[in-house]
């Protein structure tokens, strides 16, 4: 992401079908395991282990999930992003 002009103010606006998905960082180098890429669209789509929203208290909204990764995963590709 090059600024937050960049960035959509409300994902849900103007998606049609599936983004194209780049690597950007993983925490391993084989299998499958905690992932972060980089979207045609200026996002990020992560591969984490999901949290239940109601067991730790969140409301969310329909689509909206939350998904847990390591902490150096995600300094791992703010650093990759530059």
């Amino acid at each position: 992401m090059n600024s937050d002009s960049d960035m959509p103010n409300n994902l849900s606006e103007g998606r049609t079908g599936a983004p194209k998905i780049t690597l950007l960082t993983s925490s391993c180098s084989a299998g499958t395991c905690p992932t972060v890429f980089t979207t045609d669209r200026n996002t990020l789509v992560i591969q984490g282990y999901t949290v239940k929203a109601h067991e730790v208290g969140v409301d969310l909204p329909e689509g909206e999930h939350l998904i847990e990764i390591p902490a150096d995963l995600l300094l791992a590709a703010a650093r990759d992003l530059g």
